[in-house]
């Protein structure tokens, strides 16, 4: 899966966010803490989107690929 991280760079460090994942955004001092507050933000999303979908669908088999 390829999504797009957008980078803008402010005074106080740089805020980041997907363009495909609406709730995927953050910020930090610099961009590599940025990048790395990031690629955490989208794993927690995905990982929650699972178990929501887990909880939903009860007994229908939820397969992470």
């Amino acid at each position: 899966m390829k999504l797009t991280a957008v980078f803008q760079k402010f005074p106080e460090g740089y805020a980041a966010f997907v363009e495909e994942l609406p709730d995927a955004n953050t910020q930090g001092k610099t961009l590599e803490k940025a990048r790395g507050n990031l690629a955490e933000a989208v794993q927690l999303i995905l990982e929650a989107g699972r178990h929501i979908a887990q909880d939903e669908f009860g007994q229908c088999e939820v397969d992470g690929w």
